[in-house]
C-alpha cells in the first residue's frame, strides 16, 4: 500500500472525518448534560450505527472472535469511555482549543511509554520531540501568563491530560489486539464504552431527564451518529486507498480544525504563547510519527 498513489476519494473521506472530529468540542458546549451521559450516548449510538452499517455492507456473519479477544476489546472500550468523559469535562473547564491541545499530548505519552511496554528504543529524534511537546504544553497551559482565566483553569488542563493518558492506553491496547478487522473492533469498543457508563449513571442519577430539550436530543444524536458512527465509517473506510504517511499527516487536521472552529464560533483565540505551544505540540507529533527511523 505504501507504493500506491493516494485515491482521491479516500483522501476526501479521511479529511471529512477529521473535520467532523474537530467540531465535537463546539457541540459539547451546547449539550447541558453530564459528561458520563454524553459518553454513554456517544458509545451506544455510534456502536449501533456501525452495527447497522456492517449489516448492510455484508451479507454473511462476521467471523466469531475468541472470548479473550472480545474481553480485551471490551476493556479497551471501557477505557475509551473514561477518555471521553475526561475530554468532555475538559471542554467544560477550559477552552476547546486548550482541551484539544492537551488531548493531543497522546502521541508523546505513547512515545514515552513504548520503551517500557513494547521494549522499543527511544531514539534521539523521538526523545527531542517529546521534550518539545512538553514545553509546548507548558505554554498552552498558561503557566507562563498571557491567557485568559478560563483557558488556564488547571482543572480543564488536568482533565485534558487525563483524557490523553486514557487515549494513549487505548492506542497501546489496540496495538496488542491483532487479527481483528477495524470496523468490528471499533463496534465492540464503542458499545462497551457506552455500556460501562450504565452502572455509574444509575448510581449517580445521570439518567434524569432534567435539562433535556428537543435541541439537546438533536445534538446528542448528532454527536452519536455524525461525530462517532459516520466519522468512524469515513475514517476506516479511507484506509484502503490512503498511504500510511499521508494518513499520519492528515490526522492533524483534527486539532488544527478544532483550534480554528473554536476561534471562529466560540471566540476562543489562543494567546501568542498558546499559538507557539500549539505549533510545538502538533509539530513535534507530526515529526515523531511521519519521519523515518533515526
Amino acid at each position: 500500500m505504501k507504493s500506491r498513489e493516494n485515491d482521491r476519494r479516500s483522501v476526501w473521506m479521511f479529511i471529512s472525518s477529521m473535520l467532523i472530529f474537530g467540531t465535537i468540542g463546539i457541540f459539547r458546549r451546547y449539550i447541558p448534560l453530564p459528561s458520563a451521559f454524553l459518553a454513554f450516548s456517544r458509545g451506544i449510538l455510534g456502536g449501533l450505527f456501525l452495527l447497522a452499517f456492517l449489516k448492510l455492507k455484508r451479507r454473511k456473519q462476521a467471523e466469531k472472535l475468541p472470548v479473550q479477544t472480545v474481553l480485551w476489546l471490551a476493556v479497551s472500550g471501557a477505557v475509551m469511555g473514561v477518555n471521553w468523559i475526561l475530554l468532555f469535562e475538559a471542554y467544560n473547564y477550559t477552552t476547546v482549543a486548550v482541551a484539544t491541545l492537551c488531548y493531543y499530548m497522546q502521541p508523546t505519552i505513547v512515545v514515552l511509554l513504548s520503551p517500557v511496554i513494547f521494549r522499543e528504543r527511544l531514539t534521539l529524534r523521538k526523545g527531542a520531540c517529546a521534550v518539545v511537546a512538553v514545553v509546548g504544553m507548558v505554554l498552552v497551559s498558561g503557566v507562563t501568563g498571557g491567557v485568559g482565566p478560563q483557558a488556564g483553569d488547571p482543572r480543564g488542563i488536568l482533565f485534558g491530560l487525563g483524557a490523553a493518558v486514557c487515549y494513549a492506553v487505548v492506542v497501546i491496547m489496540n496495538k496488542k489486539i491483532t487479527g481483528v478487522e477495524a470496523f468490528q473492533k471499533t463496534k465492540i469498543q464503542l458499545l462497551s464504552a457506552g455500556i460501562v457508563m450504565i452502572p455509574y449513571l444509575l448510581l449517580t442519577g445521570g439518567f434524569s431527564a432534567e435539562g433535556v430539550s428537543a435541541l439537546t436530543v438533536i445534538l446528542l444524536f448528532t454527536v452519536g451518529i455524525l461525530h462517532t458512527g459516520i466519522a468512524y465509517v469515513l475514517y476506516f473506510g479511507s484506509f484502503d486507498g490512503l498511504k500510511a504517511q499521508s494518513a499520519a499527516i492528515l490526522s492533524y487536521i483534527d486539532p488544527v480544525a478544532a483550534l480554528l472552529f473554536s476561534a471562529l464560533f466560540l471566540r476562543e483565540p489562543l494567546s501568542l504563547p498558546g499559538i507557539a505551544g500549539a505549533v510545538m505540540i502538533i509539530g513535534s507529533a507530526v515529526v515523531s510519527e511521519i519521519c523515518g527511523p533515526d
